[in-house]
């Protein structure tokens, strides 16, 4: 009778090491759910969001982060301030992660905005939709989606925190789940969020985590 050979465990599949990018919304500001800032200069976080932006830092605690990048505005700089003094890096301005260009609506009021007819479009099919004077949701997403990914190749295999808008952050994540330009109003991206999408050479982006405003995020790399 021929003995029962020993039973093994199965050896585990090695996966490739992707590029981690992670879209850091700024955090509130004074007019935070009640105006379209826009691009317009001057606005800084409030107590509140400095508060956020300081959780941000603590949430990535642990997690090896090889770049810091931010888009130019005051308050997305200063909700990067914390996790590139934690990191000891410094912030790098990129143009590519800006906030949309409103144009004539920079610095409107949301509620008189609602009863726009316009505004129907913007939220249902903005797709089709420009700014007055300003840009376009498809100029939006193709300008995010092209700075993340020269920053995924600058820094192939590393991890990167971005820090950026609602607008262009949900256009990111839409791209990167293949959801139409048209659907992307229905990811919410809060101040202080973290959405983390996850590149591997030859494979289609996958997306790790959206809106996450709680749990650390160290887990995300081995250390």
């Amino acid at each position: 009778m021929s003995a029962t050979p020993p039973s093994r465990s199965p050896t585990p599949h090695s996966t490739p090491e992707g590029t981690l990018l992670l879209l850091v919304r700024h955090g509130e500001t004074p007019t935070t759910g009640k105006v379209l800032p826009g691009r317009a200069p001057g606005l800084h976080l409030s107590e509140r969001g400095r508060g956020q932006a300081a959780r941000v830092a603590e949430r990535l605690a642990g997690l090896r982060i090889d770049g810091v990048y931010s888009s130019p505005l005051e308050r997305t700089l200063q909700t990067a301030e914390p996790t590139a003094a934690s990191t000891g890096l410094g912030v790098n301005e990129d143009a590519g992660l800006i906030e949309c260009d409103f144009g004539e609506w920079t610095g409107a009021e949301l509620a008189g905005l609602a009863g726009l007819p316009e505004w129907q479009t913007v939220q249902h099919s903005p797709s089709g939709f420009r700014f007055p004077n300003g840009e376009s949701f498809a100029e939006m997403q193709a300008r995010i989606v092209g700075a993340l990914e020269a920053l995924r190749t600058a820094h192939n295999g590393g991890v990167v925190v971005c820090f950026s808008h609602a607008d262009p952050i949900k256009a990111a994540v839409a791209h990167a789940l293949g959801t139409p330009l048209d659907h992307f109003q229905r990811i919410i991206i809060n101040p202080g969020s973290i959405s983390v999408i996850s590149y591997v050479e030859g494979q289609a982006p996958a997306v790790l985590t959206v809106n996450s405003t709680l749990e650390p995020l160290s887990g995300l790399r081995a250390p």
